[in-house]
């Protein structure tokens, strides 16, 4: 099951990396907080449940989600198919891909430059 996985996430790893530019905050705290805030709502509107728009950065959060799951609803059929307890999985293994291509794995020195 996780080499399926696997091989899912990374097209849409690519895609993010590719057409997303929320990807490039400067900081390791503000990547930390838009991969989180991005993938969570984007799992949630994936799986049809409530998203809360409280707050100005969930609402920022929504927009590039909403973004998101249409892009990969075009691009990625299969995206469509998944049940419930498939989008879950799928979602936290991206979310983890994407925080090490970003964060943990980048060799931009300026992410953890106190002075910048």
């Amino acid at each position: 099951m996780e080499n399926a996985i696997d091989q899912r996430i990374e097209p849409l790893v690519d895609y993010i990396m590719k057409n997303c530019l929320w990807q490039f905050h400067s900081r390791v705290w503000d990547r930390e907080k838009q991969n989180e805030g991005i993938l969570s709502i984007t799992e949630q509107l994936l799986c049809g449940e409530p998203v809360d728009l409280s707050t100005p950065a969930a609402r920022c959060y929504w927009a590039d989600a909403v973004v998101l799951v249409e892009a990969y609803q075009a691009n990625f059929p299969w995206v469509s198919t998944l049940a419930k307890a498939e989008v879950k999985p799928l979602i936290t293994a991206l979310h983890e891909r994407l925080n090490y291509l970003t964060i943990t794995g980048s060799l931009n020195a300026e992410l953890t430059d106190q002075r910048y």
